[in-house]
Parts: structure tokens; sequence; C-alpha cells
């Protein structure tokens, strides 16, 4: 979400699901359930807008490169179809004709701010002209015979005739940007709303998007007054006021009419689904993340599994609070704590039960925080050029000099030992004596600098990855040797290693988009999940349980796997 810049939320023809984006991604929810999404992440470059054809076969999403591409939705895989560069610069908006055959693309670009085209070849069928800055939005009758409308930063709105589309005359109803444009469902009619806080109607700041409802006979309006208005279009008046908050991050930048659901979606990037019963209170809020999502963990409470992920931007999801910074690396503890680390140079300690942080439980580091490992009551943190062992988050004894440069710990379940891998290729093994972290001398090596390090539940295991893309298991009981090891598959750094809970598998993410789960007393067993988010690296991993896995990426998505052996 950016300020000041309308979000377009795309409907389903069929009114099942909706879309929108994000990043370099399309996100597909289902409406009803909005817990089951599916995501394209097919773009290089940010993508702006997504629109269903109106067969329900397609969808044509556009990019900050002026890349539009049309995809298909029938399959899991979403083949490409057609790829097109119309504009030269960013796309705002996409609108088709009724019978999926023609599409119009506005934007910023340099030689011209819009085309319409045919969706099979890409010839011209019309030109958008009689604009002196970038088009905003645009909208196609649905109806024949076609309209098309379109809405401009130079305060003016156009109308078209077509195909092929030609210029008919200019709207000038507004004294600021135009942001949007859109038919009625009926085609009889099509509204603008504009910075200068006018839908052809009115409101009291700058009007970002508008959609009608199915019978054409009322419109929303989402309004930078952090508002979003019901309109009654024959009597010209607002019927409700939808109050979002009072927060400049509830802004409402973005609607959707679909069936019988309003939506809106606010600058925090929150989507809301409106009550008209109760406009003061969202029958529900979906709420996740925006940014890259850098680490994950899973807390198990009552029989039930809950997955906490944290993000570039400070925010851990289904907490009430954020982090001034990056997430780095989190972790629960025996307390009913959250234990993360972030690039504000901080240790913080959230209770579960409230879900929410204090002040008093916020450790200050000497140095930024790489990685924080928990076993029983006691902490352990690796900082830029310290390691640090805490208690009841209180430091009790710091590392300093270390002679290497420490990449990633981890404790044993016991508390008895402190693993710390550097980045050159060793991992140093310290005994937890007392208060204190005591040098023992025992050194394991890696192939290559270490990324990621964790022992098995049962503390039977140490398994390490590393730059040399190896993957290593080192047997505790018998001295930390060396089990049938080391492994290969990743084709670019793995990153990340979790676990499973039944000690015999573990899953490993990299930068090659692959995650691998291995099989402890069979190196040949593996299981591949090849691009499990394609074009996004794998940053994180979590098992649910023995047979479930959660990866995510920085494509700002958590994703389910479930794993058969």
């Amino acid at each position: 979400m950016e300020r000041g810049v309308a979000k377009v939320i795309g409907g389903d023809p069929k009114g099942n699901n909706f879309l929108y984006t994000n990043g370099k991604c399309v996100i597909i929810r289902n409406i009803d359930n909005p817990a089951i999404a599916d995501i394209y992440t097919e773009h290089a470059h940010q993508v702006g807008v997504a629109k269903y054809a109106p067969s329900g076969f397609y969808i044509a999403s556009g990019d900050a490169s002026g890349k539009i591409r049309i995809w298909d939705t029938t399959q899991k895989e979403h083949m490409l179809k057609y790829e097109y560069t119309p504009i030269s610069g960013k796309i705002k908006d996409i609108a088709w004709t009724e019978d999926s055959k023609r599409i119009a693309v506005v934007g910023d670009g340099r030689e011209k701010f819009g085309a319409v085209f045919l969706w099979d070849s890409g010839s011209s069928v019309g030109e958008l002209s009689g604009h002196s800055k970038l088009i905003n939005s645009v909208d196609i009758r649905h109806k024949r015979p076609y309209r098309l409308a379109a809405a401009s930063d130079d305060t003016c709105g156009s109308f078209f005739e077509g195909p092929p589309f030609k210029f008919k005359f200019t709207l000038r109803d507004h004294s600021q940007f135009v942001n949007c444009v859109r038919f009625s469902p009926d085609g009889n009619r099509f509204a603008t709303a504009g910075a200068d806080g006018q839908v052809g109607l009115a409101s009291d700041m700058g009007v970002w998007i508008s959609c009608w409802s199915p019978d054409s006979s009322q419109l929303i309006s989402a309004s930078g007054d952090k508002t979003v208005k019901l309109w009654d279009v024959g009597a010209g008046t607002a019927v409700t006021t939808f109050n979002l908050g009072s927060d400049v991050t509830d802004q409402q930048l973005g609607c959707l009419w679909q069936k019988d659901h309003l939506l809106s979606i606010s600058l925090s990037g929150y989507i809301n689904y409106l009550d008209k019963n109760n406009p003061n209170r969202p029958i529900r809020t979906i709420k996740g993340h925006s940014k890259s999502i850098q680490c994950l963990t899973v807390h198990k409470k009552d029989g039930r599994s809950f997955v906490y992920s944290g993000s570039h931007d400070g925010h851990i999801n289904i907490l009430s609070g954020w982090i001034s910074n990056q997430v780095s690396k989190m972790v629960t503890n025996a307390a009913n704590e959250l234990v993360s680390c972030s690039m504000d140079d901080t240790l913080r300690y959230t209770k579960l039960d409230k879900k929410e942080y204090s002040a008093s439980d916020v450790v200050k580091m000497d140095f930024q925080p790489k990685s924080v490992s928990v076993a029983g009551g006691i902490s352990l943190a690796v900082c830029i050029g310290q390691v640090v062992l805490l208690k009841d988050k209180k430091k009790l004894f710091t590392l300093d000099n270390l002679g290497y440069e420490a990449e990633v710990g981890a404790l044993h379940p016991s508390g008895t030992t402190a693993a710390v891998g550097g980045t050159d290729g060793k991992i140093r093994l310290y005994s937890i004596q007392g208060n204190t972290l005591k040098d023992e001398g025992k050194t394991l090596e890696a192939k290559g600098p270490i990324t990621d390090m964790a022992y098995s539940n049962d503390g039977a295991y140490l398994a390490v990855i590393d730059e040399k893309k190896a993957i290593t298991a080192y047997s505790v009981p018998d001295g930390y040797s060396v089990k049938h090891f080391p492994f290969y598959g990743h084709h670019a750094k793995p990153v990340s290693l979790a676990w499973s809970p039944d000690n015999e598998h573990f899953a490993t993410g990299g930068m090659d988009m692959m995650v691998y789960v291995w099989t402890l007393s069979d190196p040949d067993r593996r299981i591949k999940l090849a691009d499990a988010h394609r074009l996004h690296h794998v940053s994180s991993l979590a098992w649910i349980d023995e047979h479930t896995l959660a990866t995510t990426s920085h494509d700002a998505s958590v994703k389910l796997w479930t794993i058969t052996y």
C-alpha cells in the first residue's frame, strides 16, 4: 500500500474470489472463506493491478515496467497465455470488454498513457488520446455498443466510442487528480472519483476509488478521510458511512462490491468486510504481511498449533504490537513466550497469552543480534561480535573478542551445551556451567560458512547447513561424529533448517526457491518441493506436526505443505 495511491481490488465474475496485488505478487482469495488463497509470483517487477476476464478463465496483471501478463485461472500452475508491453511505464488499471477479447491498459508511459488491444494478438483496437498526464483508471461498458472511460492526473476524464476506440469528449467535473472511473453494471451510467473529494457526489477528503452495487442502484466509495460511503445513486446522497478508524493507516484506498460482500482496503493493508447494519465495526478484518517475511515459528497450546511470522517491516503476525525494525529470528520458550531478535539491537519476550509487548520484556543488546535460541529457561543470542547467554530476561554472560565471526547459535534441549556456527565454517561447542559459557575446545568442521543449524527435539542430533550447499548431521551421543552426511541437493545457498517432531526428518530451504525434507536414517530418501515460493527464496521453515510443514519467503506469504513419506 502507498499513501495517496488507489489500490484496485478485482472481482471474480463468478462471485467466488477476489484478487489484489502486493509487491511482485497477485493474491487470489475466496471471498466467503479468505483463508483459502492462491498466489501468482511470475512478475519480475512490482505489480500494480490484476483483473479477471469476464469469462473467468484468465487474469490480466500489469506491473511497473509496463508489462502485462495474461494467465490461466483454471490450473494450479497458472500457465502464461500471452505477454505484452503496451506502455513503457507503470500500469495502473486494466479493463476487459464483456466478450473477454479486448483489453484496455492505462498508466504512466513515456510515449503514451494507455492502449487498447486484442487479448490474443496484441493488435491495437483504438487510441487512448486526450490526456496530458498519466491515466489512473480505465473502464469499459459491459454492454454493446462498447464505450470506454478514463481518468487522469490532468484533472480530466475522457470518453471514447468504439471499437476501434476513438476519443469522443472530455469531462471537466473535477478540480484535482481524477483517481477512478467505473461504469455501472447495467451500462447506463459511470462514476468518477477524485482527489477533490468528489464522486460526482461528495466526500470530505480525496476519494480514491468507487465500486457499483450489482443492481446499479448504489455505489460505495473509499476515501482518505478513513471512511467508506454507501451512496443511493438515484437520490445522490450517502445513506451509510462506514468509519474505519482514526489513525493515518486507516485511510481507505480501495473497495469492492461483490454479491453481498462489501470490501475495503486500508493504508495498513488490512482488508475490511463491511457491515451495513453496524457501519462502525467490520464483520471481519483480514490482516497479514505486506513486506517480505524473514522468520517463523510454531507454538502449540491446548492441542492447537499457532504459526507466528516476523517480517522485514518489523511486524509479527498474530500479535497486536510491532518491533521498530526487521525481525531476524524468533522461537518460543517453555514459559509460553515468543522470543524474537531484531535489527533494532533488542531481544523481546512476548507473553503469548496476552499477545502484546511490554517495555519490561525488552532486553537491549550491545550489538545487533542475528540469531536467538532457547532451552528451558535460558536464551542464547548470537550478535555481531558477541555471544550472549540470558536467563529471566537478563544477561548472564557475554563472550567478547571471539576471534571469529559468529553467525548462528543453537542450544541443546538439555540446556547444557551451546553450539555457535561461524563464517569460518566451524561450529564451536561451549558448555553451560552455572551462569557462564565455557569453551571446551571442541570444534566441528563444516564445508563452508554456517547459515543455520538446529538440534533435534530429542537432542540426539545437530543438523547444520552452510554456504557450500552441504547439509551435515552430527550424532551427539557419539561425540558429534558425522552421520551419513554431508548431503547435497540445493542449487544455491540453503538458509533455513527445521526439525520434524519425529526427530527422523528435517527440512531445509534455500535461495534456489527449493525445500528439501531429509531422512536421517536413509540419505537417499529425500522429498523435494521445487519452486516452493516461485521467484522468491525460502526464508524460514517450521513444522506444525510431522506431516505438515510451514514455509515462508520474501513473497510475504506463508504456505502449508502436507509431507507424505
